[in-house]
């Protein structure tokens, strides 16, 4: 089941990532269902999956579904893409083309998914620092710095201009920087942790030597050591707690 599986995800990534340049997008996007490309572009999927089965007629019930539905999916896409809605439609595309191809792994492979193993203490206590560790911690962090928020704005922040950050991307930054960290104590890899540190601090280096302002670089100081600290301690929790007989069911 596995290799066969990987073996449909390899094609589905070859024919609609690697070899799919960007002329092709852009006019399928322009021409709608009646693009020579969408033709090409299914072509090349079933190329892709004719080559990776080894041409196995066993499978070719599974190809022709696979290369039907991929071209009917797409079409669909294309006549309802917009610029506003083009990302939703990119991911419902994916989920729905990955949802063919578990139909027809299961068809050839029927398999059964154990949800017991979900549920099992450990996998619930991951699931459950994971959520911390990047939701409920930036919250936290937020309330712990309040106190100096208003002390490090712009002053053209507090008179009403724009700002020149990118919407929401801090909170982003700082969930994918506690989730690795996260990771890498897991891993019990800690150099990472330092390679991380290091990284951060020489993209922020421009920002905090520009500014001049010795309030802005203990404020992220501050965050950083908190952002991290609770990263790392979570980490540690897990590695302790999952070694306890309650999680050894």
């Amino acid at each position: 089941m596995i290799v066969l599986a990987l073996k449909l995800i390899l094609a589905h990534i070859l024919g609609d990532f690697v070899l799919q340049p960007t002329k092709w997008v852009n006019h399928k996007l322009k021409h709608g269902w009646k693009s020579k490309y969408l033709v090409t572009h299914v072509g090349v999927h079933l190329l892709a999956l004719l080559f990776l089965l080894q041409f196995e007629s066993k499978y070719f019930l599974g190809i022709l579904v696979i290369i039907l539905t991929h071209y009917a999916i797409d079409a669909l896409k294309i006549k309802y893409t917009t610029k506003k809605n083009s990302r939703k439609l990119f991911i419902a595309d994916q989920i729905a083309h990955l949802l063919v191809l578990n139909l027809v792994l299961f068809y050839y492979t029927p398999y059964q998914i154990d949800f017991n193993e979900i549920f099992h203490p450990k996998a619930l206590l991951l699931i459950t620092l994971l959520f911390f560790v990047t939701y409920v911690a930036g919250i936290l962090m937020r309330i712990a710095l309040q106190p100096w928020q208003n002390a490090i704005e712009p002053k053209s922040k507090k008179e009403g201009s724009k700002s020149t950050s990118l919407a929401g991307a801090g909170k982003i930054i700082g969930i994918l920087e506690r989730l690795f960290v996260f990771t890498f104590i897991l891993l019990n890899t800690w150099s990472a942790i330092g390679f991380l540190i290091t990284a951060k601090s020489v993209f922020r280096f421009g920002d905090l030597t520009e500014g001049k302002n010795r309030q802005l670089t203990e404020y992220v100081l501050i965050g950083t050591l908190l952002s991290f600290g609770i990263a790392i301690g979570t980490g540690l929790l897990f590695q302790y707690l999952k070694t306890l007989d309650i999680f050894n069911i």
